[in-house]
C-alpha cells in the first residue's frame, strides 16, 4: 500500500541522490539479443566497440545463442569498485532508512509489473519452466519489499542499543556516562551470485545491503547475466543513483580475475557469495589478506527422511517439490532419501506413480512442462557418472537413469536409484540433478547417523507424525535449516544458511541484515 509520505520520501531521495551521485556507472554492455520482450528497454543493446570482448549466452534447452554480452575483467572491476566507493558517502550518510526503503519498495513493484518479461529471460538463460521462473520473480521481489521495511527498524543502520552504565564517580555516587552500541553500514560490498536462481540470489543480497546504506558491486554467473542486467535496469528506474549498484559481467576466462579483485581490493569491505564449497573456500583464502567480512552460502547434500508415522501421500508430494524443482539444481534440493524399511515399498510405489503423472520434461518455455534441462551437457555427464558408479557398487535404477537425447544434450530423465551405497559419490556428494538416491533404514538412530555423515549441513527434511520424534530429530540433524512434512521452506522472512562446510552467515530475515552492519561502541562521559 502506498501513501503520500512514502511517495514524498521516494521523490526526495531520488532528487537528492541524483544531484550528488557519481557521474558514471559501470555495467556490462549487451551487444546482441535473439528474442523480444514486451518492454525491450529492459535489455537495451549497447552495440559495443569493435575491440570489445564479448561472450555468448546460451539457451540450455537447445544450445542456441540468445545474447552476446561484454566480457569484463580486472580493470573493469577496479573501476566498478571505485565508482561504488565514490557513491558510498551520499548513499550511506545522507539518506534515511525511509528514503532507501521507498526505493527498494518501488523496485519490488517494478519486478512484479515486469513478471512476464523477467520470467521469459530467466527461462531462456537458465532452462527452468516458465511457472518456476514466474515464481522466482515473486520470490525475488519479496526480498526487496522485506528489506524496504527492515531499513526503518532499530536493527538497521543508525539503530542500536543503549547499555546501562557500570561507571560512577565513586562509591555511593550516581551513575556516570552513557554507553551506546550503534549500527553502521559495512561499506562497499562484493556480491557473487549463481546461475540456478539468477534473480532471487541477487535481490537476497542486494536488498539488505542497500537497505542499510552499503553500495554493491555484483558479479553474476557467466551462464545467466541477462537477469542481472534486467533487474539492475529496474533498480535504476526505481531511483538507484549511479555508483550504488555496479554490475560486472565476465565470461569463464575472466571470472577468476574479477573474483580476485573483489576479494583483494581494500575498498571492498565484505564479500557475499552463493555457490560451491570449493569456490567458497578459495574466496575465503583470497579475502584473508584484507580481513573482509564474509557471507558464504555453499553446497548442500540434503537428507530426506520418511518415518513410519508419516502421511505417505503428503511425503511423496514433498519429495517431488524438494527434489525436482529446477531439475534438482538447487542447493537445498533433497539428494539422499532415507525411508523406513516397513514403508519403503509403499512409499516407492506411490512415488513412481506420482512421477509418472506429474513430471513432464521438456523446453521450459513450452506449456505444461514441469522439468527443464540441466544447465550444461557437462552437468548431465557428471550426474550420469555418479549413477553409473552407484550401480557398479550395487545400486538399482528403478526408473529413469538415461539421457533424453531426443530433447537435446542437456536433458535427462527424472531418476530413482535404490540401495545406494553410502560410500558412493551419488550419496556422498551434492548431485545437482534430478536423481533420488534412496536407501532404507530400521531405526531412528541409524537414520540420523546416515543423515549427518557428510561434511556439509545446509538443509534437511523429514516426514513424520510422532511429535516426540519430530522434536528429537529437529535437534539432532546437523543442518542450518530443517523442513518438517514439507519439501520447500525458503522465504524472505526466515534465516537461510548452513553449518559445517555449507557456509557462514545467514540471508533473509532480520538476521540477514546484520551481515551488512558493523557495530560501533560509544562511551559518552558525563
Amino acid at each position: 500500500m502506498k501513501n503520500a509520505n512514502t511517495s514524498k520520501s521516494l521523490a526526495t531521495a531520488t532528487a537528492f541522490l541524483t544531484s550528488r551521485a557519481a557521474t558514471t556507472s559501470v555495467v556490462g554492455a549487451l551487444s546482441s539479443l535473439s528474442f523480444t520482450l514486451r518492454d525491450p528497454s529492459l535489455l537495451p543493446l549497447d552495440g559495443g566497440g569493435a575491440d570489445e570482448k564479448t561472450f555468448s549466452v546460451f539457451n540450455p534447452a537447445n544450445k542456441n545463442v540468445i545474447a552476446t554480452v561484454e566480457s569484463m575483467g580486472k580493470v573493469d572491476t577496479t573501476r566498478a569498485i571505485d565508482e561504488a566507493s565514490k557513491a558510498l558517502p551520499s548513499w550511506k550518510d545522507e539518506t534515511t532508512g525511509v528514503q532507501r526503503g521507498a526505493i527498494l519498495q518501488k523496485w519490488s513493484d517494478l519486478l512484479h509489473a515486469n513478471t512476464d518479461d523477467l520470467a521469459t529471460i530467466m527461462t531462456l538463460e537458465s532452462g527452468k519452466p516458465l511457472a518456476e521462473s514466474r515464481g522466482e520473480v515473486s520470490y525475488a521481489a519479496s526480498f526487496l519489499s522485506y528489506y524496504a521495511g527492515e531499513a526503518l527498524r532499530p536493527t538497521s543502520a543508525g539503530g542500536g542499543i543503549i547499555i546501562p552504565t557500570p561507571f560512577s564517580s565513586g562509591a555511593g555516587a550516581a551513575p556516570r556516562g552513557t554507553l551506546l552500541a550503534m549500527k553502521e553500514a559495512v561499506g562497499v560490498t562484493g556480491l557473487i551470485t549463481p546461475w540456478n536462481f539468477p534473480l532471487a540470489m541477487i535481490t537476497r543480497k542486494v536488498g539488505p545491503a542497500l537497505a542499510v546504506g552499503c553500495t554493491v558491486v555484483l558479479k553474476p554467473s557467466e551462464l545467466t547475466p541477462l537477469c542481472a542486467l534486467a533487474v539492475r535496469r529496474l533498480g535504476e528506474r526505481a531511483g538507484l543513483p549511479p555508483g550504488v549498484f555496479e554490475l560486472v559481467t565476465s565470461d569463464t576466462a575472466t571470472t577468476p580475475e574479477v573474483g580476485d579483485e573483489l576479494c583483494t581490493n581494500p575498498n571492498v569491505k565484505k564479500i557475499s557469495f552463493t555457490g560451491s564449497t570449493p569456490v567458497g573456500k578459495y574466496l575465503m583464502k583470497r579475502s584473508s589478506d584484507t580481513v573482509k567480512r564474509l557471507s558464504l552460502e555453499l553446497g548442500g547434500n540434503a537428507p530426506f527422511i520418511v518415518f513410519p508415522s508419516a502421511d505417505l501421500p503428503a511425503a511423496v508430494q514433498a519429495t517431488l517439490a524438494s527434489k525436482f524443482r529446477n531439475a534438482g539444481q538447487t542447493c537445498v534440493c533433497a539428494d539422499r532419501f532415507l525411508v523406513h524399511s516397513s514403508i519403503n515399498d509403499e512409499y516407492l510405489s506411490l512415488l513412481l506413480d506420482a512421477m509418472e503423472k506429474q513430471i513432464v520434461v521438456g523446453d521450459g518455455s513450452e506449456e505444461g512442462v514441469t522439468m527443464g534441462p540441466l544447465i550444461t551437457s557437462r552437468a548431465v555427464d557428471n550426474v550420469m557418472e555418479k549413477i553409473d558408479e552407484a550401480v557398479s557398487m550395487g545400486a538399482r535404477v528403478v526408473t529413469g537413469g538415461s539421457r533424453l537425447a531426443s530433447l537435446g544434450d542437456n536433458f535427462m530423465e527424472a531418476t530413482v536409484v535404490t540401495d545406494v551405497d553410502p560410500d558412493s559419490r551419488l550419496w556422498k556428494e551434492e548431485t545437482f540433478g534430478p536423481v533420488i538416491a534412496l536407501r532404507s533404514f530400521d531405526t531412528e538412530e541409524e537414520a540420523i547417523d546416515l543423515a549427518n555423515d557428510v561434511n556439509v549441513g545446509l538443509a534437511s527434511y523429514f516426514c513424520g507424525g510422532d511429535m516426540g520424534q519430530v522434536m528429537r530429530v529437529i535437534k539432532r540433524l546437523e543442518t542450518g535449516m530443517v523442513g518438517v512434512n514439507t519439501g520447500i521452506m525458503s522465504t524472505a522472512v526466515a534465516p537461510f544458511g548452513g553449518v559445517k562446510e555449507s557456509g557462514l552467515g545467514r540471508e533473509g530475515s532480520p538476521i540477514g541484515i546484520e551481515e551488512y552492519l558493523e557495530t560501533k561502541y560509544v562511551y559518552l562521559d558525563s
